[in-house]
C-alpha cells in the first residue's frame, strides 16, 4: 500500500494484550509497524466485504446496459478453452 498522503483520520480501538502481541508478531514478520499492518488488513477485509455484495442497484440506463452485456454472445477465448480442457493437477 503506497502512501503518498498524510494520514489525518484517527482510528482508535482497544485490544487484549494477547491480540496486540499476535498483531505485533505478524507485523514484524512483514517488516511493518502495527499501525500499517492493521490498516492494510482492515482495508483489505473491507474491500472483500464490499466486493462480496450480491445486491447492487442500477438506474434504468445502466440496468439496460448491464442486461445487454449479459445477453451478448460469448466471444471465443482460446486460452480459456485450453484451460478448461486441461486436466486439473489433483486429478
Amino acid at each position: 500500500m503506497a502512501q503518498s498522503a498524510t494520514r489525518t483520520a484517527p482510528i482508535n480501538l482497544r485490544a487484549l494484550d494477547s491480540q496486540r502481541s499476535l498483531i505485533d508478531r505478524a507485523a514484524s514478520l512483514l517488516g511493518k509497524n502495527r499501525s500499517d499492518f492493521m490498516l492494510e488488513a482492515a482495508c483489505r477485509e473491507a474491500e472483500n466485504v464490499l466486493l462480496d455484495q450480491r445486491l447492487f442497484q442500477l438506474d434504468q440506463a445502466n440496468f439496460k446496459a448491464f442486461n445487454q452485456a449479459l445477453d451478448a454472445p460469448v466471444k471465443d477465448n482460446p486460452a480459456l478453452r485450453k484451460l478448461m480442457n486441461k486436466k486439473a493437477p489433483w486429478e
